[in-house]
């Protein structure tokens, strides 16, 4: 909330209307569309890191019956079958790569993309500075010219499209260089998810240019980065306070004018604490739902928590499965452009 003013819901001829009869499972059918969107591409060769309880296995196999992904089992093979027989899970016919740690399990996800066995990784249940470590590693990881970020894809029942908000999970403190990435993964997630010029919101406490205020300086030099060609594919506004970003009304009653105000596809938020209380904000007192993936790497990377849903996991392999078949797209086009030179 800026300069006081509270939070408006949105209410537009948009407005998403859902029905319990609707949504297959208890999923949201934005999250649901995308899922159908996914399924008629080739399912994504994915390394799933260290798969040793009922909730990680349980995803990987309904992403696999769902034909997003074909899962290879990385970790301790008895821990893997222990943890299937438990939760009466059939992994008879899923490849089980041995490790003998979680640790090792995360360096030889690593290694399957190096050598082209594996097209994405999902965590299982390690935790996420473990499962990352290899991944980072400058010599041996999968580090790409720019900065690896997680989106967040929300569905919240009062918005009246899909959400992203970024970065909530990996960088804590990112400087404008980094900010960059982080905006121009979101767009080309947004792009790969059907958005054709995703409306791209850099929020802040406040919509003024503060210069008390490092985020909101880097706000506006972010916008004037998207008008210069350094940020491409989609329309940024900032800064925005959250209402502004999202709230109709709230942009009326302020005499803001905006293409982007008021309709954010995308939510860049300012430092991980941000993003991380606005996610989960959202997640438990607004109903909504969400996927998650980071981007930046040379594969996607489905990086859930351990205490996520299967839905959760799901609709995440469906978010990196689109965004890797977009990638594949987009490098068709480079590799089939006349030259002209």
């Amino acid at each position: 909330m800026s300069n006081g003013h509270h939070f408006t819901r949105p209410i537009t001829s948009e407005s998403h209307i859902r029905s319990a009869t609707s949504l297959p499972d208890g999923l949201p059918d934005r999250l649901e569309a995308l899922i159908e969107r996914a399924r008629p591409n080739q399912p994504m060769r994915t390394a799933v890191v260290h798969p040793v309880d009922g909730d990680s296995l349980g995803g990987a196999l309904s992403a696999a019956e769902h034909g997003l992904i074909a899962p290879l089992l990385v970790g301790p093979p008895h821990r893997i079958r222990d943890a299937a027989e438990a939760a009466g899970l059939d992994i008879s016919t899923l490849p089980i790569i041995a490790t003998a740690h979680s640790h090792e399990a995360a360096e030889r996800a690593v290694a399957l993309v190096h050598t082209g066995e594996a097209d994405a990784l999902m965590k299982g249940a390690l935790h996420t500075d473990e499962f990352m470590h290899p991944i980072v590693d400058r010599s041996q990881g999968l580090r790409t010219a720019r900065r690896m970020s997680h989106v967040f894809v929300v569905d919240e029942p009062s918005y009246p499209r899909l959400m992203l908000v970024t970065d909530a999970a990996l960088n804590i403190h990112p400087n404008l260089e980094e900010k960059r990435d982080i905006v121009q993964n979101a767009a080309d997630l947004a792009r790969a998810l059907g958005i054709r010029l995703p409306r791209i919101a850099i929020v802040c406490a406040v919509e003024t240019v503060t210069p008390q205020m490092q985020s909101t300086l880097e706000a506006a030099a972010l916008c004037k980065m998207a008008d210069r060609g350094q940020i491409k594919g989609a329309l940024l506004d900032g800064p925005l306070g959250f209402d502004l970003a999202v709230s109709p009304g709230a942009m009326h009653s302020k005499h803001l004018h905006s293409e982007v105000a008021g309709r954010a596809d995308v939510v860049v938020v300012p430092d991980l604490e941000a993003g991380n209380m606005l996610a989960k904000q959202l997640e438990y007192l607004a109903d909504a739902r969400l996927a998650g993936v980071v981007l930046g790497a040379r594969v996607p990377i489905i990086l859930t928590s351990r205490s996520d849903s299967t839905h959760t996991r799901l609709a995440s392999c469906a978010v990196a499965l689109l965004y890797r078949q977009w990638q594949l797209e987009q490098s068709a086009l480079v590799t089939s452009a006349p030259d002209t030179t």
